[in-house]
Order: structure tokens, then C-alpha cells, then sequence
């Protein structure tokens, strides 16, 4: 029951504001009067509005008439108070909806008895007694929670401002909602505004809470900032936090958590003040936003988990439900939608909910996916600051996604992972990024926060699939450093077609080391999965230890090298920036030229064949090293290690076979790939012999020179290769 209430009420945390002058007429914050008698009039002949209605009404059917709990503030995240003032905003929207839609009083009542209660308890309240952070709560833990009260307890007010006397409307205007707006506008002024995902969820608060009691002062300053003066509020978080494609500084994680308070203060400024025209702000921001953020979800919905992610999330949360309602509605309908209404299986109780609902009562041949494509985001407000590409092929069930990031740094909650690739196929993560350490909302596991094992294992280089120089993070793991800095794209060629490509450039994550990657996703004539031919160089005038992670999901099957165990006598890999969490299972020196691993995933196998220059060490690893309280997963991962001044690193994964454990059958396990070499490194150009199958493949690409006009040439084993562009691949003598 407590989780259909979280999940249709939909909305905020908002906080409140004194009568000062405009009025208007009530609700108009979350809907408007005509809007809620279309839905009240459709919801006995539309099934998903009725159950979502429905769902709605036993969970408040429940509690009403009830003397309902306001305790005073105690606990952290996931505690008892945490959840109760949690249940009670959310309660008290969903309630305030009822009342608009069935005109019963009693469904306003139990608002305004709850809000006298808040009016009585905020103006005593101080800074939360289990507060961690520089932004205390008051209601909750930290700001930003409270927050998201004052967003959904606006949006109450406003749903009950016409049941309220002026009297009792001054009263809570005065009690509930004044301390948390004075708090955030003038006590943690700098948190307020700042330009990130807690501040947009503080200025939609008090900002709904503004347009709910007619004070203008609140909403110019959600609006503009403290000051007023454009540098932050609203306006400045539109602006700031997208690239002009509609990536979200902070990555698809937060994203999903942004688009809520984004969507739901814009359709209260659009319905309140519609001169400004804030959903046409920046080209239809929100809608890039939204649409950049479903095309960074897996095929079952999952948030792509780079930064701090929790891979638990996906896109049928609360959050992106009001956002695709609202978008639906301001932006029109949109078919490629509906596969992610379909699995959210409700809507909300507003005018773009009924119009997704009766898409999809009305169409019968919804897709069993949202309509993914390859795609190149850009990083930063004027999309200068690197960048993600996505590169897709397949379809359906059998798509094959490569992420490459080599964005900025990515706020409070970015990871120093420069230039890393992840892989999902068929559905599944392959190569993975950890997210974040957390166990959110579960009290015992440090009050529901970020664990401590975020900053000193999932943050750090080693965690990802990028290199390590010396076992120390890239830029040292400092977060002021590394938000000065981002990786060069040098180039992007996506869509499709056989050969997909991305590389970067990044030149500031070590003092003395140069980074470049460039990745290939490569589909062969006749293949059914394609292949990921992976260059990685870098360069220096001092010799280093480079470590290469490919953090695996799977099973070993099978290497053609020899190696140790060390089951026995477990170490660390190493004793600082989280190589003191990862532990050393096994291990080998490796001088022969080719090496290979193969793992299974979910009934595909994978392999990896690498080449190897002179001699390299392997590793088998896990997480679990140095952590007594076992906050973190344990999981494994592939590590190659070289020590050299240049390194010229070539990995090609192999997608093949299957594995029927029902029929106990078992086709093509074995690698076609027999062969990896260079032909050729040099400040100009790098290339790969590969062969498959007894057939030849060639993969050039230039180091210099990356506009698509360029003329290259090389002579390789007395063979002349001829292209244009930065890159070539030759497959059996023919270019793809």
C-alpha cells in the first residue's frame, strides 16, 4: 500500500511563502480546474486512469479519519520519522487530488488537519540531529529531503487553497511553510544557489509553494535565485545543468531524480505565468532532457550506472512517470513513449496522464521497447566539455549497447573514470561500471546514505574500465581538480552502419601521461553480434605501471594461459585509491603475444583477446578487500598490467555462442579470434592486424589528423591502404 501512495502521488516537497499580492485561481499548480473534470470524466470509461485512481483512493481510504502521526525529527534515512514525514507529503497530495476529484470534503480536512500540525512543529525545528552534511535538515537528515516536502506539500495547498479559509491559509502559509522557505533562502543561501540537482528540488519547492499561496517574492527568487538576479533559481538550472542535447551534468542516475522537480515546477510556472514559455526554454530542453534520459536505460529500464548510481533505479520510477505525463501533455503525444508507459502501468491523475492512458488503451502494436538508437551527447552548458557516446546495434532483445565517457567530471557525484567503456548486450551489463556504495533508505546501512565506501572504492580509476597509472586516480582523486578538466572528443561516427566509432583525447588526468581511446563496435558481414575492437594508448617520458580493468558480470570459462590461485593466501591488490578493496584471486605473467579469457553471461559468451607486448601481468580480482561491514558487492574483474613509457593496448571482445541450460546444448563457445597484433604506432597513426575466422582484419585509425575530409595512407605489409577520414577498417581486403 505504501508504495502505490509513493507512487501515483507523484510529486514534491514544497515550501512556502507569505500572501503578497497576485492572486490567482485555485489549483493551478500540479493541474488546473478544467483539467481535473477531463479526468474526473474519463476515469470510469478509461481502465488505467481508474486503477491508478483507484490505487489512490484505498491508500487514503485507509487513513482518513485517523489521528495521523507528525513525530518530531530523529531519525536518518529509512528510520521511522524519516518514513513518516516521507508518507505524510506524499499522503497529503494524494489526498488533496481526491478531494479535487470527488469533491469530498473529508479528503481536504485530513490535508489542512495534517498541514496545522506542520505550522505547530517546523518554526521549532533546528538542524536535524543526525545531519551530516553542510546542507542540514530540518524535517529530514539533510536539505534536500525537506525539500521535497515543501514540493509536494505545496502542491497540496494549492490543491485545498479553495477549502481553506484566508485565515487558516495565513496560518500554515505562516507556520508550515515560512521556516523551511526563510531556511533555504536565507540561512544556506549558498546551497539554495547552487547550480545542481539538489538546488533545482530547493527552488521548486519554494517555488510551487509560491504560485500555490500567491507570494511572488518566492517565486521570483525559485525562479531566478536569492538575489533575483538570473545567477541561479529555475532559469539558471535549465541553462546551466544541460548540454544544449540534453545531457544532465550529473549523468542518466540523476537525471531520472532531476526531471521530477523540473517538470513539476515548469507545469506550475506554465500554468501560472505562461508568458514566459519555460517548456520552449533552450530548444524544448526538458523534452531533450527526458527523451537523453531514456536513451540512457538498458533494455529492462536501467539507468546506466556511471557516477554514483544506484542500479536499482529504472525508468517506471515515480519520477520519470510525471515527467513523460507532463511531457505528453506540453509536448504532444509521442509513440515512443509508450513502451516505458506500458511498463510503468500507471499514469497520474492529470491531463497527460489520460492521454498517455488512452494511447495505450487505443493502440494495439506498442513496441516491446523504446526505439533506442545510437547517439553522442555532449557535456556542459555550451556542449564544449567531452561528452558520452552510445553506440547501438541490433534490435529488440538483441541490442548491443557501447558506452563511452569522456564527459566532465559530473558535480558532487562524478567519478574519476576518464575515458571508461561499459557494455550491456541482450539485456545484461557485461562490462560494468559499480555506481555508487549505497543502501538507500535502509537505516542500518549508515542511515540510508552514500557509505563511505563510495569515495574510497567506487569512485576511484581502478573501479571502472580505463587505465590506472600507478595506482593512483586520476587527478589524484581530487574533485576541485578534476572538475577543471575534461577529455577532447576527436571523434564521433554513429548510426547505422557496420562501423561505429568514438575517441578521445585526454591530456589532464595525469601530469606526465596523454590518454587516448578509441573504441570501434564493428559488424562483420553475416555476423549476428558485432565486435569491439578497443585501441588504448597512452603516452610519457617516464615509465609507469598501467592498469586495465574490464570489470566483468559473468563466469570464467576458460584462458589460454596458465595462472595462480591464491584462495589461500589472499592479498590486496594494492593499499590505497580502492586497490585496498579489491583482493588478488589469481594471477600470471604472460609473454606470448595473444591472451585470452572467455566468460559466460546469461547464456552468451564473451571473450577477450588481448595483445601483449613482451610480458604482461594478469589478474583475476574481487571486491570485498578491507570492508568489515560488507557495503560493498562482491564482484569481479579482469586486470592487465604493462610498465612501459608508451603502451599501445589492444582488446577485442568477441560476443559468440550460446549456452541452452534447458536443451543442455552448446554452440560456438570458442572464439573465432586467433590473432591480435599492431601494425603500426607511431605519433601519426596506430593499427590492428586481427584475425577471425582465418579471414584478415585491419582497423587504422589516425593519431594526428581527425576531420572526416583528411586523405590518409599507409603501406602495410606491402599493401597500400587508402582512406579518408580518421579511420579505416578493412575486412577480408574489402573496406567496411
Amino acid at each position: 500500500m505504501k508504495k502505490t501512495v509513493a507512487f501515483l502521488l507523484l510529486l514534491l516537497p514544497a515550501l512556502f511563502v507569505q500572501f503578497s499580492g497576485y492572486a490567482q485561481k485555485h489549483p493551478i499548480a500540479f493541474t488546473t480546474a478544467s483539467d481535473i473534470a477531463l479526468v474526473k470524466k474519463n476515469i470510469p470509461t478509461n481502465p488505467l486512469l481508474k486503477q491508478s485512481f483507484d490505487e489512490i483512493k484505498t491508500a487514503v481510504d485507509a487513513v482518513v479519519g485517523k489521528d495521523i502521526d507528525v513525530p518530531v525529527p530523529k531519525d536518518a534515512g529509512g528510520g521511522y520519522t524519516h518514513d513518516k514525514h516521507k508518507d505524510n507529503y506524499n499522503l497529503m497530495f494524494n489526498s488533496g487530488m481526491l478531494f479535487q476529484l470527488t469533491g469530498d470534503v473529508k479528503y481536504a480536512k485530513l490535508v489542512k488537519d495534517l498541514f496545522f500540525k506542520y505550522a505547530v512543529l517546523n518554526p521549532t525545528l533546528k538542524n536535524h540531529p543526525e545531519a551530516t552534511s553542510a546542507s542540514p535538515g530540518r524535517i529530514f537528515w539533510q536539505a534536500l529531503n525537506d525539500a521535497n516536502w515543501l514540493v509536494y506539500a505545496g502542491l497540496a495547498f494549492d490543491l485545498i487553497h479553495d477549502y481553506l479559509t484566508p485565515a487558516e491559509r495565513a496560518q500554515i502559509a505562516a507556520g508550515a511553510f515560512k521556516p523551511e522557505v526563510d531556511y533555504f533562502t536565507k540561512d544556506i543561501t549558498s546551497w539554495f544557489d547552487l547550480i545542481h540537482n539538489h538546488a533545482v528540488w530547493a527552488c521548486a519547492g519554494v517555488g510551487i509553494v509560491g504560485i500555490a499561496t500567491d507570494n511572488e517574492e518566492y517565486v521570483k527568487m525559485a525562479l531566478y535565485g536569492s538575489k533575483k538576479d538570473g545567477k541561479a533559481g529555475l532559469t539558471a538550472h535549465l541553462d546551466g545543468l544541460f548540454s544544449p542535447n540534453g545531457y544532465y551534468n550529473e549523468g542518466p542516475y540523476y537525471t531520472r531524480y532531476a526531471v521530477l522537480p523540473f517538470f513539476l515546477f515548469a507545469n506550475a510556472v506554465n500554468h501560472a505565468k505562461p508568458d514566459i514559455k519555460i517548456f520552449e526554454r533552450r530548444n524544448k530542453i526538458l523534452k531533450q532532457a527526458l527523451e537523453g534520459a531514456l536513451e540512457q536505460t538498458n533494455l529492462d529500464g536501467g539507468f546506466y550506472s556511471y557516477n554514483d548510481a544506484l542500479k536499482e533505479k529504472t525508468f517506471v520510477s515515480n519520477e520519470v512517470v510525471v515527467a513523460l505525463n507532463i511531457a505528453w501533455d506540453v509536448y504532444g503525444a509521442n509513440d515512443a513513449y509508450l513502451p516505458v508507459a506500458k511498463a510503468q502501468g500507471r499514469v497520474t491523475l492529470s491531463k497527460g496522464g489520460l492521454g498517455v492512458s488512452q494511447a495505450l488503451l487505443q493502440n494495439k502494436n506498442i513496441a516491446p521497447y523504446y526505439p533506442y538508437k545510437s547517439v553522442v551527447f555532449t557535456d556542459g552548458a555550451d556542449g564544449k566539455m567531452g561528452g558520452v557516446s552510445v553506440l547501438r546495434t541490433g534490435k529488440n532483445k538483441n541490442l548491443t549497447s557501447l558506452i563511452f565517457k569522456y564527459s566532465s567530471h559530473g558535480l558532487s557525484h562524478g567519478h574519476y573514470d576518464k575515458l571508461n567503456i561499459n557494455l550491456y548486450d541482450n539485456g545484461n551489463e557485461i562490462l560494468q561500471d559499480y555506481g555508487a556504495s549505497r543502501f538507500i533508505n535502509i537505516e542500518q546501512k549508515w542511515g540510508g546514505r552514500y557509505l563511505p565506501e563510495t569515495k574510497s572504492y567506487t569512485q576511484q580509476s581502478i573501479a571502472h574500465n580505463t587505465v590506472t597509472v600507478d595506482e593512483t586516480s586520476h587527478f589524484n582523486g581530487i574533485e576541485s581538480v578534476s572538475e577543471k578538466y575534461h577529455p577532447v572528443p576527436l571523434y564521433q561516427v554513429v548510426g547505422n552502419m557496420p562501423v561505429q566509432a568514438s575517441a578521445a583525447l585526454d591530456t589532464n588526468a595525469y601530469k606526465d601521461v596523454q590518454m587516448h581511446r578509441g573504441v570501434y563496435l564493428i559488424t562483420l558481414p553475416g555476423a549476428t553480434k558485432p565486435l569491439l575492437v578497443d585501441f588504448f594508448r597512452t603516452i610519457s617520458n617516464n615509465t609507469h605501471q598501467y592498469d586495465l580493468p574490464f570489470n566483468y558480470i559473468g563466469n570464467v570459462i576458460s584462458t589460454n594461459f596458465k595462472y595462480t590461485t591464491h584462495s589461500n593466501n589472499l592479498q590486496t591488490l594494492g593499499n590505497k585509491n580502492g586497490y585496498q578493496h579489491i583482493w588478488k584471486e589469481a594471477s600470471a605473467n604472460v609473454k606470448m603475444p595473444l591472451a585470452q579469457f572467455t566468460f559466460l553471461n546469461n547464456q552468451t559468451f564473451y571473450t577477450i583477446s588481448s595483445y601483449v607486448k613482451d610480458s604482461a601481468q594478469l589478474f583475476f580480482t574481487r571486491t570485498g578487500a578491507n570492508d568489515p561491514n560488507f557495503n560493498l558487492r562482491r564482484e569481479p574483474s579482469y586486470i592487465t598490467r604493462t610498465r612501459a613509457k608508451n603502451m599501445f593496448a589492444i582488446n577485442v571482445l568477441e560476443l559468440h555462442g550460446n549456452f541452452n541450460p534447458i536443451s543442455e546444448i552448446t554452440t560456438n563457445s570458442y572464439a573465432t579470434v586467433t590473432s591480435v597484433l599492431p601494425v603500426i604506432d607511431t605519433e601519426a597513426y596506430s593499427g590492428a592486424q586481427i584475425r577471425i575466422a582465418g579471414k584478415q582484419l585491419l582497423v587504422f585509425q589516425s593519431n594526428k589528423i581527425f576531420d572526416s575530409k583528411t586523405p590518409h595512407q599507409l603501406v602495410v605489409g606491402g599493401v597500400t591502404y587508402s582512406w579518408v577520414g580518421p579511420f579505416a577498417v578493412y575486412f577480408d581486403n574489402k573496406k567496411l
